[in-house]
């Protein structure tokens, strides 16, 4: 029989610790992709509807087809693409 007390303690250090983590993974990944000559990453527009109510969703995806960045928005307008393309650009250049 297992300890139900030990899923708990997972939650817990993951909740915890995990944020931390990922945002160092991320931070990495980006170091050395980007003395990679041939990678290469392009933006992405899609509208989807939440609640009935249209919204844009913006990503950047590199080569491989990961998903580098994402950000929603209720508008499409110049002002919003412009504040995730210097996101985007700050973190991967």
């Amino acid at each position: 029989m297992t300890n139900p007390f030990r899923y708990e303690a997972v939650r817990y250090w993951w909740n915890r610790f995990g944020l931390l983590m990922a945002r160092e993974i991320r931070k990495r990944r980006s170091q050395q992709l980007r003395q990679v000559t041939q990678w290469r990453w392009h933006l992405d527009e899609v509208f989807v509807k939440i609640n009935c109510e249209n919204h844009y969703l913006r990503r950047a995806v590199d080569h491989e087809g990961e998903v580098l960045e994402f950000y929603f928005t209720k508008t499409r307008d110049k002002a919003s693409a412009l504040k995730f393309l210097t996101k985007a650009m700050k973190r991967y250049g």
